[in-house]
């Protein structure tokens, strides 16, 4: 998982508030979605499987016709505060929401109210939780999740054909750009310059 990530979630507290921004942000990353995409999400979109959750994607900036895509998020059970699965369902529950849209806004207090939460919000949410975590906030923003899977993924030699599968990504032309910065230092035409060069 991208560090930055487990720094945002290592620093996000325990109220409702928190439970749902975590849950927000695990499953943002996990699922590499554009925040639009995710204050769209509805209870109906999330299929709990052994494995994981699938969430379909109803709409997207990349789909004018509205085809849908279903893309699978693992859980991760070695990892449980990491687990975008838990974190959505502790979410669901905690909150107590069994149909209507995921992410919801508060009223005053902890009072979940009955619309879903803006996408701009996504953004605010990805900026405060990186202040808390000693990250630069001016480095983040709502695409963040999604750029942070793609980069975690090319770092760990990930297929380029699977990232864009997650990402959906139409051309694998943005995929390899993330491949590319990934390998920059491990694919460095001098990396083996030195070789077997005795110390003097």
């Amino acid at each position: 998982m991208d560090t930055d990530i487990q720094r945002m979630i290592d620093v996000a507290g325990t109220t409702l508030a928190d439970l749902r921004d975590r849950a927000r942000v695990l499953l943002g990353f996990g699922a590499a979605l554009r925040r639009s995409e995710l204050v769209a999400l509805d209870v109906r979109d999330l299929v709990f499987e052994a494995e994981g959750v699938l969430v379909r994607i109803r709409r997207s900036k990349t789909d004018a016709e509205g085809h849908g895509a279903t893309v699978p998020v693992l859980a991760h059970p070695e990892t449980p505060h990491y687990c975008p699965v838990r974190a959505v369902q502790a979410w669901l529950q905690a909150a107590n929401i069994t149909d209507g849209p995921v992410f919801r806004r508060f009223r005053r207090g902890e009072s979940v109210a009955e619309t879903a939460l803006t996408d701009q919000y996504v953004a605010r949410i990805v900026k405060r939780l990186a202040a808390q975590a000693g990250l630069d906030p001016s480095a983040y923003a709502g695409h963040s999740l999604r750029s942070g899977f793609l980069t975690t993924a090319a770092r760990l030699g990930e297929d380029a054909f699977k990232m864009a599968a997650q990402s959906r990504h139409q051309s694998l032309n943005t995929v390899r750009l993330y491949v590319r910065e990934a390998e920059v230092f491990q694919q460095h035409p001098a990396k083996r310059f030195f070789t077997g060069v005795a110390r003097r």
